[in-house]
């Protein structure tokens, strides 16, 4: 077992678990609370365009992958703001061009092979090479910094536009901000878990939060304690029984996610019977005095937990 964490591969495997672990669930847990939990695999689609053309031009791919990836997130992010009708097209070309594009592009490189593909598609994190985990570290700080220093702007965002935009806060600006972090994410994950699942490792840790907590700061606590703990525990895994590391870390995922749900009923009967028996409980949770006023009138309390009030969400 110690043998496991003495080669120098599988020491920057664990150190890359720890960080997708940390930063797709960070992202993941607004595209969730505004209902685009599929995003991540959109541009998941396009990010193949990134690496194909990183092959062919013989550049860093993960690099390559950021710049198309948040080109690509901002493009879907101004579709699904003008609302038309013909969004839903313009954005199924979009992801469908993405994965045909780098297929094409893949191909016409000689430096790339099948093996090569397979390895974004899926995950090979056993090969990340020290200048990926140095993009990667580099990634996932600047993702972990934004979400959770604007973790109350993105969260009025994400639970109710118009309210935020009232504050006065910059919705649109915010938004996009928003789409390129999601970008950012799914490039730091490929490697980990590969393009067609890294979605899932941006939903399913917060789909398994949610099952027994209440609030939006304890969620996003525990569907980051839930994706390191499945990266870790699927690198390990993927090395004692010679896996696929991608598809070993969802399936654990999974698993956390039907584990929760199954502790969560019982619990939630217990709820409702205290509930019925005493009557809803009333908790306020105000933000912080701030220049030495009195904090603004609270506006009502989120189904996740947060209350937000619209003096401190405008600073």
């Amino acid at each position: 077992m110690i043998e496991m964490f003495q080669p120098d591969f599988m020491q920057r495997a664990f150190l890359a678990a720890v960080l997708v672990g940390i930063t797709a669930p960070s992202v993941g847990i607004y595209l969730v609370q505004r209902r685009q939990a599929l995003m991540g695999d959109g541009i998941g689609h396009v990010a193949l365009t990134g690496v194909g053309l990183g092959f062919l031009f013989q550049a860093n791919p993960i690099w390559m992958a950021v710049l198309v990836c948040v080109l690509g997130a901002i493009v879907m992010e101004l579709v699904r703001a003008r609302g038309n009708q013909r969004g839903d097209i313009a954005l199924a070309m979009l992801f469908y061009g993405g994965m045909a594009g780098g297929k094409l592009l893949v191909s016409m490189s000689s430096q790339a092979g099948s093996g090569s593909l397979e390895s974004y598609l899926w995950g090979s994190i056993l090969t990340v090479s020290p200048g990926d985990l140095a993009v990667i570290g580099a990634l996932a700080a600047v993702v972990v910094a934004v979400t959770a220093g604007l973790r109350r702007q993105l969260f009025a965002v994400c639970q109710d536009e118009e309210f935020a935009r009232v504050t006065g806060l910059p919705v649109r600006v915010l938004n996009l901000l928003l789409a390129v972090m999601a970008a950012v994410t799914v490039t730091v994950a490929m490697r980990v878990v590969g393009l067609l699942l890294v979605s899932a490792l941006m939903v399913v840790p917060v789909a398994a939060a949610q099952q027994l907590t209440r609030s939006f700061a304890a969620t996003q606590a525990a569907a980051v304690a839930v994706g390191v703990t499945a990266a870790l525990l699927g690198v390990g895994t993927s090395y004692q029984a010679d896996l696929p590391s991608g598809p070993t870390i969802v399936i654990l995922a999974i698993l956390a996610f039907a584990l929760f749900s199954a502790v969560a009923a019982p619990l939630a009967r217990r709820r409702h019977r205290i509930t019925a028996e005493h009557g809803p409980a009333v908790c306020d949770v105000a933000l912080p005095e701030q220049d030495g006023k009195e904090p603004a009138a609270q506006a009502p309390a989120s189904a996740s937990g947060e209350t937000l009030s619209s003096r401190g969400l405008a600073q």
